[in-house]
């Protein structure tokens, strides 16, 4: 239980897994900034991550409105507030000049005449020294609030101050506050008043005035300290406080949310089942720093699979009572990647791609959100298009296949990245198996039959990757050809023919032949096979030129000793897809295009038929292609079509739609659910992706401008002089509001309108949730 059941050898066979290459690590850069050390493992993890749309970075995330409220301009909006202030301003001094007159009628309608005196002032020693005050007070808050309401002053102070940054509206209170100190001091406003009404005067003069010397003091601070608050001098404050000391190693820090029992800090599942002893232990390891998000999700996995079989629970805690968060560790002992390129939320499974475009071209409920991938979308499989230097590799390619290696970690996923020999997908350490096909320092070799057993399989598996691109050759009749040969050699031998030997056979040669058929001796339906195979070899359609002429470009120099099937070699097979595996194939794109081309084609068909013929598919099974030019059969896009009910997806690469056959575009668009096209695509390929993505209907304006013709002496002569003074003719406007139906993006806006470092994104998830295009600012991994 210690690993979980999670490996159980050291090779590569459909029930093994291997151990971690052993070929010379490539170091990783080094880092230009010290790393960010980033929330605590409490924190990560007590962070909010609400349901949302496919494709939404759920870590913190706020949901927006689905329609944009109606906003003011910034220059109308300060307009208005201005205004109801001044007029505020001018009514309040028309009431206290009594040129307003029976502002004050509800004051003299409920106190007593004898409290005033004949000019309205209260006379001393009366109710009526509280009473006025207290209204006047009242009556200035009314007036503030209806005009503020009118003129919107709250809307216009956190648009037009505080969304400047902090130190805007600290700057911008300091006038407000002197102002409001004059009004006071020449008692325009009633504080004063009002405080001295309640003030308890005696005899003594002196004591009176220090009174009221106290009270102006009290008075002026209480009003600093209000406009204080109001311009966030605690904020600032705050920012430069240092920072609170954290709690001692030896414990994890404690808040009021670690004691609910639903705080995901505590384990509250182990709890639950009577672990609290293991639970205590997580929670100390997490607090002195000792695990990290790839812990969590390890173990959460670990507890996951004892739930489903409770009879691994006694091993499961023993396991984390000995090693704490080092417990059911993956097969090669690592707990993290040597380097993250990319920001990952293991919890939400999720890998950060980038930042949605705050435009109109995009919807306002997305506008400005965090856009991640995760299994949930990749499980449909994903087709990115775009010119090379576009950053497919850097910003696409090698943030998903992190982000996998990081599940495959946590027992969640197994990744299988092919690419160019010196592709940046990830250092060597960041991988169980490197296989390097064509170096003669690889530790692992390529499995050509991926793990088959059965001749017609591994036929089937042949025919497509040899022959799936070659027009007019049907890959059945050539899968046939290709059996009636491995049959009988496994028959005799025990294994499949390495390269030489299948070379040797497709070419008819006599002696291969005749060796063959010695060894088969006795075996009269394998010999009946090799004999048709024979009556075959040179017919007008027969396919086996074609097979060797493919054969042959594996049979070099470059590739001595590679593609064993004699035992001798650590050949690497796909049917390792159903344990959490890391392998990384780097193909010799520079000096054998043609031979690259094959083997990215045979091992997406070998992908296709492991992901489906996995028993357990508790794992998420995932393949990143980094350039799938010319790879693409209708096989193997029939295979992807079907990888999402297999919990399997695919991750392909094009530098433009050209470099698939014609008759598969069209097929590869449907059968894949995330479409991606990068900056600069031609507008040939912006036209495929235009169709895929459909139409919608929009509401569009259309604006008349006629011209005025007026017919009165006075009203020409003032148009006239208008149009001298503007230049322009008076005109009206006419407005027509239609509903049409456009393109979610037409081709000449994905070839020209998409701006450097960006793409246009559309996500499906297994559940059938779709995501609208959306154009993306990619996040830069330097």
């Amino acid at each position: 239980m210690d690993t979980d059941g999670t490996h159980d050898g050291r090779a590569t066979r459909s029930d093994r897994v291997p151990r971690p290459a052993a070929a010379p690590q490539a170091h990783p850069p080094k880092p230009r900034h010290a790393p960010d050390r980033g929330p605590t493992i409490a924190d990560w993890l007590r962070t909010p991550r609400p349901v949302a749309e496919p494709g939404v970075w759920r870590y913190g995330h706020t949901p927006r409105a689905e329609m944009e409220p109606p906003t003011t301009p910034d220059r109308a909006l300060a307009t208005g507030a201005v205004i109801s202030f001044l007029a505020c301003v001018l009514v309040w001094s028309l009431m206290r000049n009594t040129y307003i007159p029976f502002w004050d009628a509800p004051l003299n309608l409920f106190t007593p005449d004898s409290w005033y005196a004949a000019n309205g002032e209260p006379v001393m020693g009366t109710g009526g020294m509280r009473a006025k005050p207290i209204y006047e007070l009242l009556f200035v808050s009314a007036l503030l609030y209806g005009f503020g309401r009118l003129g919107s002053w709250r809307t216009a102070w956190s648009r037009l101050v505080v969304a400047r940054g902090p130190w805007a509206p600290a700057l911008a209170v300091v006038p407000l506050a002197w102002v409001t100190l004059l009004l006071v001091d020449n008692h325009q406003l009633p504080l004063r008043q009002l405080v001295f009404a309640f003030l308890p005067y005696g005899a003594d003069q002196e004591a009176n005035l220090a009174l009221d010397s106290t009270a102006k003091t009290a008075i002026d601070v209480a009003v600093v300290l209000a406009f204080a608050w109001l311009g966030g001098a605690v904020r600032l404050l705050s920012r430069l406080r240092p920072a609170t000391a954290e709690t001692g190693p030896d414990r994890p820090r404690t808040t009021p949310a670690e004691e609910q029992e639903d705080d995901p800090a505590r384990w509250p599942q182990l709890r639950g089942a009577g672990l609290g002893d293991v639970a205590e232990r997580l929670e100390v390891e997490a607090g002195n720093g000792r695990m990290n998000d790839v812990d969590y999700a390890r173990i959460r996995r670990a507890w996951d699979s004892v739930r489903v079989d409770p009879s691994r629970m006694r091993a499961f805690a023993d396991a984390v009572r000995d090693k704490g968060a080092a417990a059911c560790v993956h097969p090669s002992g690592a707990r993290d990647l040597p380097v993250r390129a990319a920001r990952h939320d293991l919890l939400a499974r999720q890998v950060l791609l980038g930042t949605v475009e705050d435009g109109v071209r995009n919807p306002y409920s997305r506008r400005g959100t965090a856009l991640a991938l995760d299994p949930d979308v990749l499980g449909t499989s994903l087709l990115a298009v775009g010119p090379s230097g576009t950053g497919k590799t850097r910003q696409l390619v090698r943030p998903v296949v992190e982000s996998l290696s990081l599940q495959a970690l946590a027992g969640q996923a197994a990744v299988v990245a092919v690419g160019a020999a010196g592709a940046q997908l990830g250092p060597d350490a960041a991988f169980d198996v490197v296989v390097r096909v064509g170096d003669p320092a690889s530790v692992y070799d390529l499995d050509l039959y991926g793990g088959a057993t059965d001749p017609d399989e591994a036929a089937t598996l042949l025919a497509e990757a040899f022959v799936g691109d070659v027009p007019g050759i049907d890959v059945r009749r050539a899968a046939t050809a290709l059996a009636q040969l491995l049959g009988p050699f496994r028959v005799a031998y025990e294994r499949f023919p390495a390269v030489p030997e299948l070379r040797e056979l497709l070419d008819g040669v006599p002696t291969a032949f005749d060796a063959l058929r010695h060894d088969l001796t006795g075996q009269h339906a394998m010999l009946r096979e090799l004999d048709a195979r024979a009556r075959q070899h040179g017919a007008p359609a027969d396919p086996g030129p074609a097979l060797a002429d493919r054969v042959a470009l594996l049979d070099r120099p470059a590739f001595a000793g590679f593609f064993d099937t004699t035992g001798q070699g650590r050949p690497f097979s796909l049917r390792a897809l159903e344990h959490p595996i890391r392998v990384r194939v780097d193909l010799p794109e520079r000096g054998h295009a043609d031979a690259s081309r094959m083997l990215a084609r045979l091992l997406l068909a070998q992908f296709n038929a492991a992901a489906a013929a996995r028993t357990d598919r508790s794992l998420f099974a995932f393949l990143a292609l980094d350039d799938a030019s010319h790879t693409l059969t209708a096989g193997t896009v029939r295979g992807v079509q079907r990888l999402r009910s297999a919990h399997a997806g695919v991750l392909l690469t094009l530098r433009t739609l050209d470099d698939v056959p014609e008759e598969l575009r069209t097929p590869l668009l449907g059968a894949v659910g995330c479409r991606m096209a990068f900056s600069g695509v031609t507008t040939w390929d912006g036209k495929r992706f235009a169709e895929a993505w459909g139409t919608e209907w929009v509401e569009t304006r259309d604006v008349t401008h006629r011209t005025v013709f007026a017919d009165q002496p006075l009203t020409r002569l003032m148009h006239s002089f208008r149009k001298l003074v503007t230049g322009k003719a008076v005109t009206t406007d006419a407005v027509t509001v239609r509903q049409v139906e456009r393109e979610r993006w037409s081709a000449s806006d994905l070839a020209h309108a998409v701006p450097p470092g960006h793409a246009v994104l559309s996500l499906t998830s297994v559940r059938g949730e779709r995501a609208a295009p959306l154009l993306v600012r990619l996040a830069g991994t330097s």
